[in-house]
């Protein structure tokens, strides 16, 4: 009887679970070169990051989750480089409320694949030449807030109407 009690308690209990992390798409653009090389490189900077997830398979909480950043760094008006970076990971989710997955999706995954988009993008552009670029740590709580605050700003303009 305890037995059986131990696997109902198990199969309620919420799951996460990383399956698999993968990079999906890797670009790099260098398209003034070599002349961006012969000047003095001070470089501007512009970082623009994205978050997407969808259901794999619902019966076995699989979720695939994205994170694209694209990575501009400009010298003058010249673009010395052009990263874009597609990491994605696989994940089971389950026994979580609609709300609490959205929110592990939009916060817990993209926290466990940014480092290695952050490696992808330092090490491809000390392979194009440039100096080492480290991208700042995101805080992918406030990126999902403020999502969730367009959304609802979106829904409430649409019921307006």
């Amino acid at each position: 009887m305890s037995e059986q009690n131990n696997t109902e308690q198990q199969a309620q209990q919420p799951v996460f679970a990383i399956q698999k992390i993968y990079t999906r798409n890797i670009s790099l653009e260098c398209p003034n070169s070599p002349g961006i090389f012969t000047v003095e490189f001070k470089p501007q900077l512009e970082v623009d990051l994205n978050v997407t997830s969808e259901v794999l398979e619902p019966e076995m909480g699989l979720f695939h989750v994205v994170v694209r950043g694209t990575v501009t760094t400009k010298v003058d008006d010249h673009v010395a480089f052009l990263v874009e970076v597609d990491q994605a990971g696989i994940f089971v989710i389950q026994g979580y409320a609609e709300q609490e997955t959205h929110y592990i999706l939009g916060v817990h995954c993209p926290n466990i694949l940014f480092p290695y988009l952050r490696e992808a993008v330092s090490e491809l552009v000390v392979r194009a030449g440039f100096p080492q670029l480290l991208l700042e740590p995101v805080n992918f709580e406030v990126m999902y807030a403020e999502q969730m605050q367009q959304q609802a700003q979106q829904e409430d303009g649409q019921t307006a109407q």
